[in-house]
């Protein structure tokens, strides 16, 4: 019997990102045209949007579960923030890149993206980015005053992000600050005001952002350090496993307690069902840590990624608590 040759993988578009999945929808299906706008707000690489999207869908049924009241409005607000964190990922990717543009042509990694390899200019750059902001803002519009104010708040951390590795050790903070943002977010849109679950959960996102993206920042060590740029995963080193357990332990704490004090004491089941969330995003993530080799590119990429289904565990328990 003979050997099988491996199925090859199809071949590098031309102007493709270096750690996009070959073969993506960007670059098979989209307009040529269109393409490097698309890559700059990281359309080949959807794992960011559902890092943004998920917290949102979390605060959004937890808040459900809080007032044990479902409307339909509530479902224009999950599709709202799915809408929304594609488009404010987009113009947070495209901000990003257009301040990093001197660092990222000096990263391995990060010299195909757009501005730096020449596919977009500067202004091209710009004007993408608020076409992308206006938009999510009409749909921030239709929700209610409360939830409008902490949209238009969340633009802070945005902005301050990328400028964060220059001056500290740990920008996976602010991170943090804006990809969980949603949490407060939906919640306020669902109840009409901002209230301490929402946030003990908004805390919960931020151990976890740290988790998932200091594993992300490996990637870069090397280059950050001969470019000067900072992160925790230069920070923490060879002690990276114990700093993630702690993010880990502090992730899984603090949205535990969100759900306990989000959920009526009299719902007893819904409870119950929405506290195995935590509980089985706990064990993705010691998975996640069992599988880390932090000099295997290959093996942080796919683990970053797989966070997506890590988030969406919550959502899962969450959805049925609120159908007991």
């Amino acid at each position: 019997m003979t050997e099988q040759s491996p199925t090859p993988e199809p071949p590098q578009a031309a102007g493709q990102v270096s750690d996009a999945v070959r073969g993506n929808w960007v670059d098979r299906l989209a307009p040529a045209a269109t393409r490097p706008y698309l890559r700059l707000s990281r359309a080949d690489r959807p794992i960011g949007t559902w890092l943004l999207l998920l917290p949102c869908w979390w605060g959004l049924l937890l808040a459900m579960l809080h007032t044990d009241t479902a409307r339909w409005h509530d479902l224009w607000i999950f599709v709202g923030c799915g809408l929304g964190a594609l488009l404010m990922r987009g113009a947070g990717c495209t901000w990003n890149d257009i301040t990093d543009r001197h660092i990222d042509g000096s990263v391995a990694r990060t010299a195909s993206r757009p501005i730096p390899s020449g596919q977009v200019s500067v202004t091209g750059a710009l004007l993408w980015m608020a076409a992308q902001a206006l938009v999510a803002f009409a749909i921030l519009l239709t929700f209610n005053a409360a939830a409008i104010l902490l949209g238009v708040a969340a633009l802070l951390p945005v902005a301050i992000y990328p400028f964060a590795k220059r001056f500290t050790w740990w920008p996976q903070i602010f991170l943090g600050f804006a990809f969980n943002w949603g949490a407060l977010l939906a919640w306020t849109a669902h109840t009409g005001r901002l209230e301490w679950p929402a946030v003990v959960l908004y805390f919960a996102g931020m151990a976890w952002t740290l988790f998932y993206d200091t594993i992300y920042a490996h990637q870069d060590k090397e280059d950050d350090a001969l470019i000067g740029v900072k992160s925790t995963a230069r920070l923490f080193g060879d002690a990276t496993p114990k700093w993630l357990g702690r993010f880990l332990v502090a992730s899984v704490s603090l949205m535990g307690l969100a759900i306990i004090l989000a959920v009526p004491k009299a719902m007893i089941l819904a409870l119950v069902i929405a506290l195995g969330g935590p509980w089985a995003f706990g064990w993705h993530m010691v998975w996640q840590m069992r599988m880390l080799k932090m000099d295997d590119m290959d093996r942080l990429l796919m683990l970053f990624r797989s966070n997506r289904n890590a988030g969406l565990l919550p959502v899962l328990f969450f959805a049925a608590a609120l159908l007991a």
